[in-house]
């Protein structure tokens, strides 16, 4: 059963996570994404405002199935909202953003979390949380975090010193786009829209708005195409030597992994799934909209989901309809940083931090 939602919830995220990034020049659809994903990559400083809301979330379910910490947590996430504001700069390195979270419902609350990345070093301004009760002396404070370090600790080698090399990224991620998006037909998944019609603000100069949608007739088909099709492809990019060493991949775990994908057995069980992903999943709607500007940038995207995933075993149903939007201006001309980088009176450390806690827990 977990099986099967998380089939379905992470092909709906995977394919928001890949066509979101943009598409470009007056072309075909499926021509203007793929072929702009190298021009949406040359943005080497922007400022973004992106916005999701929960419209909806709701389980309908026999009496008395629900706790009342189920019945909390839902009234708290109905008509929520996530933003994130963020200045990035490539050349040298800096961006900063603030995250806010406004939970409503009964327990209404606000989360205001600033964060600011360097080229080295990543810094997260210590909220107020209510329920939460941190000691004075941290709140405020900006907590850094050294990534290499992070890294480390996971057992991923790094050398001291060393950085992302960005135009292997950007290679990768065309690659791995284009691979996609080869998969997929036009006609069924790919179509140039009015802006009215995507729900383009006025103030977005469009000169073209691409519409990729996945529907309850389709949804299947979808699927089989990433799995069966996709994916396969995708591991053999990320198999490239120039990617393993970027990626700090294992190329055993990659040809492990692929045949595992392709083994008679996964193919039974993920055939199966589909096969019965009528009795777990429908999709009323599943849009992403793209708005290209006349320098064939993604300026404005939106995303509109309503979906309703099933459990038959125990009669419930969880209704979900989120919208989203994400929306790019001053694309590659000179940045203005509220934050900055914080300094050594601002700055606390995760060792610093953790003294604190152990402090307050001998009182």
């Amino acid at each position: 059963m977990i099986k099967k939602w998380g089939l379905s919830a992470a092909a709906l995220l995977l394919t928001a996570a890949v066509i979101l990034p943009g598409c470009a020049s007056k072309e075909s659809p499926k021509e203007a994404i793929s072929s702009s994903a190298s021009k949406a990559l040359t943005m080497n400083s922007y400022e973004m405002k992106s916005v999701l809301t929960v419209n909806k979330l709701s389980i309908d379910a026999p009496a008395g199935a629900n706790d009342d910490t189920t019945g909390m947590v839902l009234n708290m996430l109905q008509n929520a909202d996530i933003s994130i504001n963020a200045v990035h700069q490539s050349e040298p390195m800096q961006t900063e953003l603030t995250m806010v979270l406004n939970l409503k419902g009964d327990m209404a609350m606000s989360f205001n979390i600033p964060m600011v990345l360097t080229g080295d070093k990543m810094y997260v301004k210590i909220p107020s949380i209510p329920f939460l009760p941190l000691p004075e002396t941290v709140v405020g404070k900006f907590l850094e975090l050294d990534p290499q370090e992070l890294a480390a600790q996971q057992g991923v080698a790094v050398t001291p010193g060393t950085t992302i090399d960005t135009k292997k990224v950007q290679d990768l991620s065309n690659e791995v786009l284009s691979t996609l998006l080869g998969e997929y037909d036009e006609e069924t998944y790919f179509k140039n829209v009015k802006p009215e019609e995507a729900g383009i603000p006025e103030e977005v100069d469009a000169k073209q708005v691409v519409q990729f949608q996945v529907t309850n007739s389709n949804v299947k088909e979808a699927l089989t195409i990433l799995v069966n099709n996709a994916l396969p492809k995708v591991i053999d990019v990320l198999n490239k030597e120039e990617y393993k060493e970027l990626l700090k991949i294992d190329d055993t775990k990659l040809a492990e992994v692929k045949q595992e994908l392709q083994s008679g057995e996964a193919r039974a069980e993920f055939d199966k799934s589909v096969a019965d992903l009528d009795s777990y999943l429908t999709v009323n709607n599943f849009q992403l909209n793209t708005a290209l500007n006349g320098d064939d940038f993604p300026e404005y995207q939106n995303l509109l989901m309503d979906v309703v995933v099933k459990n038959p075993e125990q009669g419930q149903n969880i209704n979900l309809s989120l919208t989203g939007s994400n929306q790019y201006s001053k694309i590659n001309e000179k940045q203005t940083f509220v934050i900055g980088i914080p300094q050594d009176g601002d700055i606390i450390t995760m060792e610093e931090l953790q003294q604190q806690f152990g402090a307050m827990s001998t009182y």
